[in-house]
This record gives structure tokens, sequence and C-alpha cells, in this order.
């Protein structure tokens, strides 16, 4: 066995604004993650108006309600927010991301993302339309 360490960029496709189930979408294009047995795998998003999350990936309801909590909690009204230079889901977007985080961490078990049966990674897209995102993925674990 040997240790492995693999570093990679990966774009997601563009999404509106919500709550998306991305797991799939990265999991497909991590080249190195058959070849490691025990490891982690570190998750980092290059932007300050998206984040990154584990939750629910079967009700959809789910994502439904997380979207309409969060607008309740941070809402778009310019009057409480200076920082609205790219429109009013400026400055509340920033926020929704500092709330939920910028990267997560999920161990690596026999090849695959050691996810729970009902857990997902989410794509937390606070923009209306935010375009592709930017992830960084490092892999570092013992070779399968």
């Amino acid at each position: 066995m040997s240790d492995i360490w693999h570093q990679q960029t990966l774009r997601l496709r563009p999404r509106s604004r919500g709550f998306h189930l991305v797991t799939d979408e990265i999991t497909s294009q991590l080249d190195a993650l058959p070849q490691i047995g025990v490891g982690l795998a570190h998750i980092h998003i290059l932007h300050t108006s998206a984040s990154l999350t584990i939750n629910e990936n079967a009700d959809p309801d789910v994502r439904h309600d997380f979207e309409t909590h969060f607008t309740r909690n941070v809402p778009e009204d310019t009057r409480l927010y200076r920082h609205t230079l790219e429109g009013t889901d400026d400055m509340t977007s920033h926020i929704k991301a500092s709330l939920l985080g910028s990267s997560i961490t999920v161990p690596i078990r026999s090849g695959r993302l050691a996810l729970g049966t009902w857990q997902g990674i989410y794509l937390c897209e606070h923009r209306n339309s935010g375009g592709s995102r930017s992830l960084i993925i490092t892999l570092h674990g013992r070779s399968a």
C-alpha cells in the first residue's frame, strides 16, 4: 500500500438558485477516487456566493425547504445591505455562503465516497443565476 495525494479542479454545470445534489457530477469526474482504499476527500468551492453542504438526498422537499428557510432568514432587501453592486442577491448570497461554508470533507472507503445511505453533496447556489462553479478537490489516502 502506498500514500496517494491527488488534487483536481472540477467545473459544475450552471444552475439556477437553489439546493442541487451534485454527488454524481463530482464523483464521475474524480479519476483517482477508485485508486484509494481508505482516505479523505476535501472539497472546496472557489466562490463567495455559493456553498457546499451534505444532507438528505432522497426527498426533493428537503431542497425546497432549504431554499424557503434561507430566503426568509436572509431576505433580498437592498435597504438592509450596502454591498449590492451585482444586484439584490449580491450580499445575501455572501451571507448564505458564509452560514453554510465553502468546504466539506468526506471519508473515502474502497474507492468511493463514504456517505450515508440518505446523504448527498449539495451545491447551494445562492445567486439567481451563478453560472458554472469551480471546485478544488484534494484526495488523500492509502491505495486500494
